[in-house]
């Protein structure tokens, strides 16, 4: 798909990940609707360096993902801005350290928290955003997924179910949307400069880096390419591509 002049969503697009996708799709010439949760300022920053630096229209827009009512307001708003939405990426994602054996502390509420917002949330607006790339004839998603989801890691069980659901959804949402719209997946590795990794406990940093093939952690910058390649094809769809520094096989 030609991505200059294509609009994209970003969910999460304040956050260290986010920024680079933010970023590496704007260098291609897309528009981007940078999504945030709670730092209005830095997501609000994201968008003036984009308009500055690669020249597109950028705008931050705040949604609470766990709310069905606000994602469609959401996927309303963005389309009123700029006239079109091509490209999804589910990149918002929340966690909690707790070590797997230590089941007393996995509560309800940790449990249906980290569900609603890596899982849950990327099908609402995944549901809400399919009827308008059906329309136009052509659409992408792009789930961010994680490592911990094909293999029992992690900074906690529930973290490592929401996404590996998540793998399984692309692979669902492939079938459903096909072949208007395609669906892929990046499953990145230790990550560092998130605040999905700033949760982790120091020993799950080290194992991760220590653990790799290439004994350090994944580049955020080449998962960010990766979701341009993803968003460029014309022939992939349901596809999980690891990218960890050679930890995980799939």
């Amino acid at each position: 798909m030609e991505l200059k002049g294509a609009v994209a969503l970003v969910t999460g697009g304040n956050g260290g990940l986010g920024q680079r996708i933010c970023h590496a799709l704007a260098r291609e010439g897309a528009h981007v609707a940078a999504m945030y949760a709670q730092s209005r300022d830095a997501a609000e920053g994201v968008a003036r360096e984009l308009a500055v630096t690669c020249g597109v229209n950028a705008a931050a827009f705040g949604c609470d993902i766990t709310d069905a009512a606000a994602v469609t307001r959401l996927v309303g708003e963005v389309t009123a801005r700029f006239g079109r939405l091509d490209i999804l990426v589910n990149d918002a994602a929340y966690n909690v350290a707790i070590p797997f054996p230590d089941l007393d502390s996995l509560t309800e509420e940790v449990w249906e928290r980290i569900m609603a917002v890596n899982l849950t949330g990327p099908m609402r607006l995944t549901r809400a955003v399919a009827p308008i790339m059906k329309a136009q004839g052509r659409g992408r998603i792009v789930n961010i997924a994680s490592v911990a989801g094909l293999s029992p890691t992690g900074s906690s069980i529930a973290y490592a179910v929401s996404k590996a659901g998540l793998i399984h959804l692309t692979k669902c949402m492939a079938v459903a949307l096909a072949p208007a719209v395609l669906v892929n997946c990046v499953a990145p590795g230790l990550l560092e400069g998130t605040r999905a990794t700033a949760n982790l406990r120091p020993e799950q940093v080290e194992r991760s880096a220590s653990g790799a093939l290439l004994k350090r952690a994944a580049d955020k910058e080449d998962c960010a390419e990766m979701v341009v390649a993803m968003c460029r094809t014309e022939t992939m769809t349901g596809q999980t591509v690891v990218i960890d520094s050679g930890r995980v096989f799939h």
